[in-house]
Protein backbone atom coordinates (compact mmCIF):
# COMPACT_ATOMS: atom_id res chain seq x y z
CA UNK A 1 0.00 0.00 0.00
CA UNK A 2 2.84 2.34 0.93
CA UNK A 3 4.62 1.53 -2.37
CA UNK A 4 1.54 2.44 -4.38
CA UNK A 5 1.23 5.74 -2.49
CA UNK A 6 4.88 6.64 -3.17
CA UNK A 7 4.49 5.85 -6.87
CA UNK A 8 1.41 8.03 -7.07
CA UNK A 9 3.25 10.96 -5.42
CA UNK A 10 6.22 10.61 -7.80
CA UNK A 11 3.92 10.53 -10.82
CA UNK A 12 2.12 13.67 -9.65
CA UNK A 13 5.47 15.43 -9.04
CA UNK A 14 6.71 14.53 -12.53
CA UNK A 15 3.49 15.75 -14.10
CA UNK A 16 3.75 19.04 -12.20
CA UNK A 17 7.36 19.52 -13.32
CA UNK A 18 6.50 18.86 -16.96
CA UNK A 19 3.56 21.22 -16.73
CA UNK A 20 5.74 23.99 -15.26
CA UNK A 21 8.47 23.52 -17.92
CA UNK A 22 6.04 23.50 -20.85
CA UNK A 23 5.46 27.30 -21.01
CA UNK A 24 9.23 27.89 -21.14
CA UNK A 25 9.66 25.33 -23.93
CA UNK A 26 6.84 26.91 -25.89
CA UNK A 27 8.31 30.35 -25.35
CA UNK A 28 11.72 29.23 -26.63
CA UNK A 29 10.12 27.71 -29.72
CA UNK A 30 8.18 30.92 -30.36
CA UNK A 31 11.33 33.11 -30.26
CA UNK A 32 12.41 33.62 -33.88
CA UNK A 33 16.08 33.19 -34.83
CA UNK A 34 17.75 36.57 -35.24
CA UNK A 35 18.83 37.19 -38.80
CA UNK A 36 22.13 39.02 -39.27
CA UNK A 37 24.81 39.70 -41.85
CA UNK A 38 28.48 40.17 -40.91
CA UNK A 39 30.89 42.01 -43.18
CA UNK A 40 34.50 43.19 -43.02
CA UNK A 41 35.85 46.18 -44.91
CA UNK A 42 39.06 48.18 -45.18
CA UNK A 43 40.21 51.58 -46.32
CA UNK A 44 43.65 53.09 -46.75
CA UNK A 45 45.12 56.54 -46.88
CA UNK A 46 48.62 57.60 -47.96
CA UNK A 47 50.64 60.17 -46.08
CA UNK A 48 54.10 61.68 -46.24
CA UNK A 49 56.22 60.78 -43.19
CA UNK A 50 57.36 63.76 -41.14
CA UNK A 51 59.53 62.09 -38.47
CA UNK A 52 61.88 59.14 -38.13
CA UNK A 53 63.11 56.71 -35.51
CA UNK A 54 66.67 55.48 -35.53
CA UNK A 55 68.57 53.08 -33.35
CA UNK A 56 72.19 54.02 -32.86
CA UNK A 57 74.95 53.12 -30.47
CA UNK A 58 78.47 51.99 -29.78
CA UNK A 59 80.03 48.53 -29.59
CA UNK A 60 83.42 48.43 -27.84
CA UNK A 61 85.87 45.61 -27.21
CA UNK A 62 88.78 45.33 -24.81
CA UNK A 63 90.78 42.76 -22.86
CA UNK A 64 88.89 43.41 -19.62
CA UNK A 65 85.22 44.16 -19.03
CA UNK A 66 86.11 47.34 -17.14
CA UNK A 67 88.24 48.63 -20.00
CA UNK A 68 85.54 47.84 -22.57
CA UNK A 69 82.91 49.56 -20.42
CA UNK A 70 85.07 52.65 -19.91
CA UNK A 71 85.77 52.95 -23.63
CA UNK A 72 82.10 52.45 -24.49
CA UNK A 73 80.82 54.94 -21.92
CA UNK A 74 83.16 57.65 -23.19
CA UNK A 75 81.98 57.25 -26.76
CA UNK A 76 78.29 57.03 -25.80
CA UNK A 77 78.55 60.31 -23.91
CA UNK A 78 79.82 61.92 -27.12
CA UNK A 79 77.01 60.33 -29.14
CA UNK A 80 74.28 61.56 -26.77
CA UNK A 81 75.88 64.99 -26.52
CA UNK A 82 75.97 65.23 -30.32
CA UNK A 83 72.32 64.25 -30.57
CA UNK A 84 71.31 67.01 -28.17
CA UNK A 85 73.55 69.50 -29.98
CA UNK A 86 71.73 68.59 -33.21
CA UNK A 87 68.45 69.70 -31.63
CA UNK A 88 67.13 66.33 -30.44
CA UNK A 89 65.17 66.75 -27.22
CA UNK A 90 66.33 64.67 -24.24
CA UNK A 91 62.84 63.13 -24.02
CA UNK A 92 63.32 61.75 -27.54
CA UNK A 93 66.49 59.83 -26.61
CA UNK A 94 66.07 56.55 -24.74
CA UNK A 95 68.44 53.69 -24.01
CA UNK A 96 67.06 50.64 -25.80
CA UNK A 97 69.69 48.01 -25.00
CA UNK A 98 72.87 47.52 -23.01
CA UNK A 99 75.01 44.41 -22.73
CA UNK A 100 78.38 43.18 -21.50
CA UNK A 101 79.52 39.80 -22.81
CA UNK A 102 82.72 37.81 -23.08
CA UNK A 103 84.42 37.25 -26.42
CA UNK A 104 84.96 33.53 -26.63
CA UNK A 105 87.54 31.92 -28.89
CA UNK A 106 86.78 28.31 -29.65
CA UNK A 107 89.79 26.06 -30.16
CA UNK A 108 90.21 23.17 -32.53
CA UNK A 109 91.21 19.55 -32.01
CA UNK A 110 89.95 19.35 -28.46
CA UNK A 111 91.46 22.66 -27.30
CA UNK A 112 89.21 24.21 -24.64
CA UNK A 113 87.55 27.53 -25.49
CA UNK A 114 88.99 30.64 -23.88
CA UNK A 115 87.85 34.20 -23.23
CA UNK A 116 89.96 36.63 -25.23
CA UNK A 117 88.22 39.81 -24.12
CA UNK A 118 84.90 41.50 -23.52
CA UNK A 119 82.36 43.32 -25.67
CA UNK A 120 80.13 46.13 -24.43
CA UNK A 121 77.18 47.35 -26.52
CA UNK A 122 75.06 50.38 -25.69
CA UNK A 123 72.25 51.45 -27.98
CA UNK A 124 69.71 54.28 -27.89
CA UNK A 125 66.45 54.81 -29.71
CA UNK A 126 66.10 58.32 -31.13
CA UNK A 127 63.06 60.14 -32.46
CA UNK A 128 63.99 62.74 -35.08
CA UNK A 129 61.07 65.11 -35.47
CA UNK A 130 62.63 67.17 -38.27
CA UNK A 131 63.42 65.01 -41.30
CA UNK A 132 65.47 67.81 -42.83
CA UNK A 133 68.07 67.17 -40.13
CA UNK A 134 68.11 63.37 -40.39
CA UNK A 135 70.96 63.03 -42.88
CA UNK A 136 73.19 65.38 -40.91
CA UNK A 137 72.32 63.65 -37.63
CA UNK A 138 73.34 60.26 -39.02
CA UNK A 139 76.62 61.62 -40.35
CA UNK A 140 77.44 63.38 -37.07
CA UNK A 141 76.70 60.23 -35.06
CA UNK A 142 79.24 58.24 -37.05
CA UNK A 143 81.75 61.08 -36.87
CA UNK A 144 81.72 61.15 -33.04
CA UNK A 145 82.06 57.40 -32.67
CA UNK A 146 78.74 55.62 -33.21
CA UNK A 147 79.58 52.38 -35.00
CA UNK A 148 76.11 50.89 -34.97
CA UNK A 149 73.17 52.49 -36.79
CA UNK A 150 70.15 50.32 -37.54
CA UNK A 151 66.36 50.18 -37.52
CA UNK A 152 65.76 53.45 -39.35
CA UNK A 153 62.03 53.84 -39.97
CA UNK A 154 59.71 56.68 -40.87
CA UNK A 155 56.47 57.71 -39.16
CA UNK A 156 53.57 60.09 -39.62
CA UNK A 157 53.07 62.14 -36.47
CA UNK A 158 49.38 62.74 -37.24
CA UNK A 159 48.73 59.10 -38.17
CA UNK A 160 45.87 58.61 -35.67
CA UNK A 161 44.02 61.70 -36.90
CA UNK A 162 44.49 60.71 -40.53
CA UNK A 163 43.28 57.19 -39.80
CA UNK A 164 39.95 58.62 -38.66
CA UNK A 165 39.21 59.38 -42.31
CA UNK A 166 40.17 55.84 -43.24
CA UNK A 167 37.86 54.52 -40.50
CA UNK A 168 34.92 56.50 -41.90
CA UNK A 169 35.64 55.18 -45.39
CA UNK A 170 35.93 51.62 -44.07
CA UNK A 171 32.50 51.93 -42.43
CA UNK A 172 31.03 53.27 -45.68
CA UNK A 173 32.53 50.31 -47.54
CA UNK A 174 31.05 47.94 -44.96
CA UNK A 175 27.62 49.49 -45.41
CA UNK A 176 27.76 49.14 -49.19
CA UNK A 177 28.87 45.52 -48.95
CA UNK A 178 26.24 44.60 -46.37
CA UNK A 179 23.48 46.28 -48.42
CA UNK A 180 24.52 44.37 -51.52
CA UNK A 181 24.57 41.04 -49.70
CA UNK A 182 21.22 41.67 -48.00
CA UNK A 183 19.49 42.58 -51.27
CA UNK A 184 21.06 39.61 -53.04
CA UNK A 185 19.64 37.40 -50.30
CA UNK A 186 16.16 38.84 -50.61
CA UNK A 187 16.32 40.83 -47.36
CA UNK A 188 16.57 44.44 -46.29
CA UNK A 189 19.41 45.80 -44.20
CA UNK A 190 18.55 46.77 -40.65
CA UNK A 191 20.43 48.66 -37.96
CA UNK A 192 24.01 48.17 -36.83
CA UNK A 193 24.28 45.64 -34.02
CA UNK A 194 28.03 45.52 -33.44
CA UNK A 195 31.21 47.22 -34.70
CA UNK A 196 34.74 45.96 -34.14
CA UNK A 197 37.95 47.58 -35.38
CA UNK A 198 40.73 45.16 -36.21
CA UNK A 199 44.27 45.97 -35.14
CA UNK A 200 46.33 46.88 -38.19
CA UNK A 201 50.08 47.43 -38.29
CA UNK A 202 50.54 50.32 -40.69
CA UNK A 203 53.05 49.82 -43.38
CA UNK A 204 55.06 48.54 -44.77
CA UNK A 205 57.34 51.03 -43.11
CA UNK A 206 59.82 52.69 -45.37
CA UNK A 207 63.39 51.86 -44.42
CA UNK A 208 66.18 54.10 -45.55
CA UNK A 209 69.35 52.85 -47.18
CA UNK A 210 72.04 55.11 -45.79
CA UNK A 211 75.51 55.62 -47.19
CA UNK A 212 77.78 56.59 -44.33
CA UNK A 213 80.28 59.19 -45.40
CA UNK A 214 82.26 61.48 -43.16
CA UNK A 215 81.66 65.20 -43.58
CA UNK A 216 78.78 64.54 -45.93
CA UNK A 217 75.07 64.39 -45.17
CA UNK A 218 73.69 60.89 -45.57
CA UNK A 219 71.20 60.72 -48.48
CA UNK A 220 67.76 59.74 -47.20
CA UNK A 221 64.49 58.95 -48.99
CA UNK A 222 61.42 58.86 -46.73
CA UNK A 223 58.96 57.47 -49.28
CA UNK A 224 55.24 57.28 -48.47
CA UNK A 225 53.46 55.57 -45.59
CA UNK A 226 50.15 53.74 -45.99
CA UNK A 227 47.67 53.99 -43.12
CA UNK A 228 44.93 51.35 -43.03
CA UNK A 229 41.68 50.96 -41.11
CA UNK A 230 39.83 47.64 -40.98
CA UNK A 231 36.40 47.07 -39.43
CA UNK A 232 33.99 44.18 -38.93
CA UNK A 233 30.32 45.15 -38.68
CA UNK A 234 27.24 43.09 -37.82
CA UNK A 235 23.91 44.31 -39.21
CA UNK A 236 20.41 43.05 -38.49
CA UNK A 237 18.32 41.86 -41.43
CA UNK A 238 14.71 42.84 -41.85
Amino acid sequence: MRSAFVSTVQALSLAAALSAAQPFALKAEETPMQRIVTVSATATISAKPDQARISSGVVSEAVTAREALSKNSGLMKKVISELKAAGIDADDIQTSSFSVEPITVYGKDGVAPRISGYRVANQVGVLVRDLAKLGDVLDQLVTVGANQVSGLSFEVSTAETLKNEARKEAMANALRRATLLAEAGGAALGSVMQIAEDVVIDGPRQFATARIAKAEAVPIESGTSTLEARVTVIYALK
